[in-house]
């Protein structure tokens, strides 16, 4: 962390965690070992994470579209991320990190939200790094979840079509009450954002890398925050800003 700025760490950080299968299938492993050893990446980089003082860290755990996966899978991803939080709840209050999700409730598994009810609740006053996660998430589903609100409450009265701004969509998003991501990082090479935090990310800097996430080290991300270091955000304006005022 020497050569990191503090003055200019981002404030959020949005990971696209990609290539788990891809990495075990090279490596002539099953897919559930790529996944497991995926866990172990996030174990890491959100100690990581916390010890920078970054002080939000969003996670691209389960799309809506992942539903599609083999339902052997899908059952062993779900089996794997209750295991997984369960484990390390300790060790989420000992470090103050405070768990939130972020995706729609409807469809899920009703384990998995027991579960992350239960993190959330025992962690809601940590103060430290929010652990966001997005599970059974979609970017085109929360814009349209959110004007639906949005249509009802105009349809009530209780808010007219000249006071919808910015601020009012970015109230009724999943991610309500957080900053916008500074830093999305996605891994295994590929260069897109998959219906990921659509509008959120309007003014994030972009960070791509070959390695598969299993292969996505601390090391690696801190190479990934000293890149943004080295950019200029200017949010279109002429001078650079470091972060975005609101």
């Amino acid at each position: 962390m020497a050569n990191l700025l503090i003055d200019r760490m981002p404030k959020h950080i949005a990971i696209i965690m990609d290539g788990n299968g891809r990495w075990a299938k090279e490596k002539h492993l099953p897919r559930t070992q790529g996944h497991q050893e995926g866990v172990k990446r996030v174990d890491e980089l959100i100690t990581a994470a916390n010890r920078m003082g970054i002080k939000v860290l969003t996670l691209f755990t389960f799309s809506t579209e992942n539903w599609s996966r083999p339902d052997s899978e899908v059952t062993m991803l779900m089996k794997t991320l209750i295991s997984v939080l369960e484990k390390k709840l300790t060790q989420l209050c000992e470090n103050n990190v405070r768990f939130r999700v972020s995706g729609r409730r409807a469809g899920a598994p009703g384990s998995v939200l027991q579960t992350f009810d239960r993190v959330a609740e025992a962690t809601k006053g940590n103060t430290g790094l929010v652990l966001n996660i997005a599970f059974n998430y979609g970017g085109r589903q929360e814009i349209i979840d959110a004007v639906r609100v949005i249509a009802q409450e105009c349809v009530t009265g209780s808010l007219t079509p000249e006071a919808i701004d910015d601020k009012v969509i970015s109230g009724h998003l999943y991610t309500n009450g957080l900053p916008d991501p500074d830093l999305l990082i996605r891994t295994s090479g590929e260069l897109r954002i998959s219906n990921f935090l659509l509008w959120q990310l309007s003014y994030a800097e972009f960070y791509f890398t070959e390695k598969y996430w299993p292969d996505f080290t601390p090391a690696e991300f801190e190479k990934a925050i000293m890149d943004y270091q080295s950019r200029e955000r200017r949010f279109g304006n002429i001078e650079a800003k470091q972060r975005r005022t609101s």
